[in-house]
């Protein structure tokens, strides 16, 4: 029995063992799921030694615990390290679901359930495609390296720390990673690049408490209101962010790639099908695919304070909040672009509030060659899973855009999972010949 024929023979093995690890509800930003991520930690490292790995362990951190293991058996062979998370989104408003949060459910074609996108169907597919080529073969064909943390979704607060601390360890010709998406339905993608991150918390201070409007409306500062002006001061009318600064160190792209990125198979009519908007718009002088890839971005994504409950409650509220962010492109510096934003937010704010600015977390762009020889073995065992060549973006993944990660309904196409197991075993497989 080849490959394929083995994975072909267990799928409904390997959807009953996903439909495992989808029920653990392991929500990292929830103290509550402290145990849930636990096990999902044991059932991973579980599955490792299930798919051939001798040497699995569960590293315990000051969060959630990472699981690792490797196999280094192929000398003269390329070492690769592959990355993924087993922890997932909290799943509300869970009355948004067409079925249970973490009960698996397939529905035309498609499998339900938070995780399913992401990441823990992905990071199966990688298990999947390991153990086959195990059982095929009796032995891994390259040496392999396998980091699962469990904080992915609360920023990877220990990532770092354990990254530094073993870079020895976790040495590798190539760094391969399954959190990302396809550019669309039957189109098997490669990542060789992605934006960068920083994510922010401001909190706007005015009276020392809530004070009644009627009495006190018109002579003292809202808070609230000093907030939604100040983001609307972040963008001009062609929607450049207006922080001082924030472009100049954006690395230009070439004109060839920007041919390349706009020849993609990317249809307007399925990205609008996928948001669910009546429009949309971005950074005059783009086309979508450049806003959504090669540009940076500023966007606002929590605002809250005030009175939210049921009825009315005329107060002029103590406190405003909100949660924003800046995706980042190469070159730019996640530190130096948090201290430009935050120094133009202090120069807008009037004196009348007070401004407490924390910068929550933060991640650096990444780029690569796409004509290394690693991103070509990858695009042939794609093209071997899928049937059809896989194209570069800078968005690996099998996932789609419109399967909802991080939202109610998330799903992954089974067609994707199955086609992206065979997939990855010959890329692997493949690697041997390097």
């Amino acid at each position: 029995m080849n490959l394929t024929e083995y994975i072909d023979a267990r799928r409904d093995q390997h959807l009953a063992e996903l439909y495992e690890l989808l029920r653990i509800p392991s929500v990292s930003a929830k103290s509550e799921h402290k145990p849930d991520i636990e096990r999902g930690a044991n059932w991973v490292a579980g599955n490792l030694r299930a798919a051939g790995f001798k040497h699995v362990e569960i590293v315990p951190t000051a969060l959630h615990p990472l699981v690792y293991a490797e196999s280094l058996e192929a000398p003269g062979k390329p070492t690769i390290l592959f990355y993924g998370h087993y922890d997932v989104q909290p799943a509300e408003p869970l009355d948004l679901w067409t079925s249970p949060a973490f009960e698996p459910t397939v529905r035309n074609g498609n499998l339900f359930g938070r995780g399913t996108a992401d990441d823990k169907g992905q990071v199966h597919i990688h298990l999947k495609a390991l153990e086959s080529l195990q059982k095929v073969n009796g032995k891994f064909p390259i040496n392999i390296k396998v980091l699962v943390e469990g904080e992915e979704e609360v920023g990877s607060v220990s990532l770092w720390d354990f990254v530094q601390k073993n870079k020895a360890k976790l040495k590798a010709d190539a760094l391969v990673v399954s959190d990302t998406s396809m550019l669309g339905k039957g189109v098997p993608s490669i990542t060789y690049g992605l934006r960068g991150l920083n994510y922010y918390q401001i909190e706007l201070t005015g009276p020392e408490r809530d004070l009644h409007s009627g009495v006190y409306g018109g002579a003292v500062p809202n808070p609230l209101t000093i907030l939604t002006e100040l983001f609307a001061k972040l963008h001009d009318k062609n929607f450049r962010v207006t922080v001082p600064g924030f472009y100049d160190s954006v690395a230009k792209v070439s004109k060839a790639e920007c041919k390349s990125l706009n020849a993609l198979p990317w249809k307007k009519k399925d990205f609008e099908k996928a948001v669910g908007a009546p429009g949309y718009f971005g950074e005059q002088g783009f086309t979508t695919i450049e806003r959504l890839w090669t540009r940076p971005t500023f966007e606002l994504n929590g605002i809250w304070g005030g009175y939210q409950g049921e009825g009315a409650k005329t107060v002029i509220p103590s406190k405003a909040f909100a949660k924003f962010s800046t995706r980042l492109v190469p070159n730019q510096d996640p530190q130096k672009i948090a201290k430009l934003v935050e120094k133009h937010i202090r120069k807008l704010l009037p004196k009348t509030v007070h401004c407490k600015f924390e910068v929550l977390s933060t991640g650096k762009p990444w780029v690569a060659p796409y004509n290394n020889p690693i991103f070509k073995k990858a695009q042939s065992a794609l093209e071997k899973g899928f049937g059809k060549k896989a194209v570069f973006i800078r968005e690996i993944g099998f996932g789609l855009p419109d399967e909802n990660a991080h939202a109610p309904d998330e799903h992954i196409a089974l067609e994707n999972y199955f086609g992206g197991i065979k997939a990855v075993a010959h890329f692997y497989s493949d690697l041997a010949t390097l």
